[in-house]
């Protein structure tokens, strides 16, 4: 295999959700949520996918509130996946804590540990932890600045306007990783883009909508931005992370993904004001050059490399579950995108670059 294609990582992301079955009602209790999670991640390794990851929420219908303990509790159960949040709250959580927490996790996965800190695109962790929304600008820069200066030395002193400041203390533990690796994510703003090209900080965009090629500009703003910064486009890696699944048959992928995924979209969608979300909606998502990924092990893989071409992207996240899905049927998605799509991208890659 090729240089190339073996620095193509392909991996899942979730939520864990609660949420109702859209044909029973049933819901799962967040205690087997976070035990298929276990599980699901074992599984990921096992069929040789390269990462996995856990986004910070702290709803109802959500069971990821601690996304580095789920992780760690997986950690002696794998052997070489890479284990991240997806992403962690860091305006509404201490950097100390996040840092430390990681840096466990590290060291229970002997180096496999990553951040992807982001601002959060819900607001329920900002009144639990008592920050107030008029400071969610400044509270994630101040606080990504900290982290960063605790990843880059044992001992820190650091001032800012919304945490006590820290004089000369150490926190631990050290991670195995020097330094810890710690991802940008952005849901598409152009000040994130910026912000991680400057700091010289690998970006993970969330592509959820629209034309995942609409964000080439973004790519392109982020990697001039780094440029002018003094650091090498080049060696900085870029992500995507977007909703689909995967089945033996896209018919398959299509009818067992639209109805939990329209449930959960209507909840976000009367929360945030959009409209209905309609099986005409999804299925021109699914569409070649739309946001969903989809469909049979052949056609994912073909979206997938389409996107490679398109943003010159180093990882992808296939976000398997945006509403409760049977168990099975996560596991078996999960081991076809490690078993069969990730070989057909990876062939390509290898043939074409």
């Amino acid at each position: 295999m090729s240089e190339q294609a073996k620095s193509f990582e392909i991996g899942i992301s979730t939520f864990l959700e609660t949420t109702p079955d859209p044909a029973t009602g049933e819901v799962i209790s967040h205690a087997q949520r976070l035990r298929n999670a276990v599980e699901e991640i074992v599984l990921a390794d096992q069929v040789g996918l390269d990462v996995y990851g856990i986004g910070e929420h702290h709803r109802p219908d959500y069971a990821s509130s601690s996304p580095a303990v789920i992780l760690a509790a997986a950690a002696p159960m794998t052997k070489r996946i890479r284990l991240t949040s997806a992403v962690s709250v860091l305006s509404s959580d201490d950097p100390v804590r996040v840092f430390q927490d990681f840096s466990t996790l590290d060291g229970i996965s002997n180096g496999r540990a990553e951040i992807m800190a982001g601002r959060g695109s819900f607001i329920e962790s900002f009144p639990l932890f008592g920050y107030s929304l008029d400071d969610y600008n400044q509270l994630f820069a101040e606080k990504l600045e900290l982290l960063l200066a605790l990843r880059d030395s044992e001992k820190v002193t650091w001032r800012g306007g919304l945490r006590p400041a820290i004089d000369n203390l150490g926190v631990y533990p050290r991670p195995v990783q020097n330094p810890l690796p710690v991802w940008i994510a952005s849901g598409g703003t152009p000040q994130s883009a910026i912000r991680a090209g400057m700091l010289g900080l690998p970006i993970a965009f969330a592509i959820i909508g629209g034309s995942p090629e609409n964000f080439a500009p973004l790519v392109a703003l982020y990697k001039e931005a780094a440029a002018k910064a003094g650091h090498d486009p080049d060696k900085l890696p870029i992500a995507t992370h977007s909703h689909g699944f995967v089945a033996d048959t896209t018919e398959q992928a299509a009818d067992l993904f639209f109805p939990p995924t329209q449930a959960q979209m209507n909840v976000l969608g009367r929360e945030r004001g959009w409209g209905p979300y309609t099986r005409a909606t999804f299925d021109s998502a699914r569409s070649l050059r739309g946001a969903l990924y989809v469909g049979d092990p052949e056609f994912v893989a073909e979206k997938m490399i389409l996107l490679r071409k398109q943003l010159g992207i180093n990882r992808f996240f296939l976000h398997i579950n945006v509403g409760t899905l049977p168990h099975r049927d996560i596991l078996r998605a999960i081991e076809l995108l490690g078993t069969k799509v990730a070989p057909l991208v990876r062939d390509e890659i290898a043939r074409n670059g």
